[in-house]
C-alpha cells in the first residue's frame, strides 16, 4: 500500500473514474492519505463524484508519471469520524480554507479490496493488492 501512495503523492494528480447510471465519469484528484494503515482520498459530501460513489462505491484510479503508470481498482467506504478527517486535512493545510473536520460537507473514504498495477513498456506489470 505504501508503494501505492508513493506512486499517487509523487504523481500529484491522479484520476477516479466512477459510474453515475450508464455513463462512467472521470475527474482529477490531488489527495491521497494513510491513516491507520489505510489509504484514504477527500472530497466534498455536495459534490456529484461523493454521490457517485455512494450510490456505486466500485472506483479506479489511474495516474502516470511519465515513465510508469498504475491503476487502482477499488472499492470506497466513507469514514466519518473526525480524526480521519482531521488526519486528511493536516496533510493538505490547503484545504483547510474549504473544508472543516467537523462540517458536514467534508468526506473521506478508504479503498478497500484494492488492486493497484503498476505499468511499464519496459517490465512485467506489478500488482499490489491491499
Amino acid at each position: 500500500m505504501k508503494e501505492v501512495y508513493d506512486f499517487l503523492k509523487k504523481c500529484q494528480t491522479y484520476y477516479i473514474a466512477t459510474v453515475d447510471g450508464d455513463q462512467p465519469r472521470v475527474r482529477p484528484f490531488g489527495t491521497i492519505d494513510i491513516f491507520e494503515d489505510k489509504l484514504y482520498i477527500q472530497t466534498g459530501k455536495v459534490k456529484n463524484v461523493s454521490k457517485q460513489m455512494q450510490a456505486n462505491p466500485k472506483i479506479e484510479i489511474c495516474a502516470f508519471d511519465g515513465s510508469e503508470w498504475i491503476r487502482v481498482a477499488a472499492t470506497v467506504v466513507r469514514d466519518d469520524r473526525v480524526e480521519a478527517k482531521q488526519h486528511m486535512l493536516d496533510a493538505y493545510p490547503n484545504l483547510q480554507e474549504r473544508y472543516k473536520a467537523d462540517d458536514d460537507n467534508t468526506e473521506v473514504l478508504y479503498l478497500k479490496d484494492a488492486t493497484a498495477t503498476i505499468y511499464s513498456f519496459t517490465a512485467e506489470p506489478r500488482v499490489i493488492r491491499f
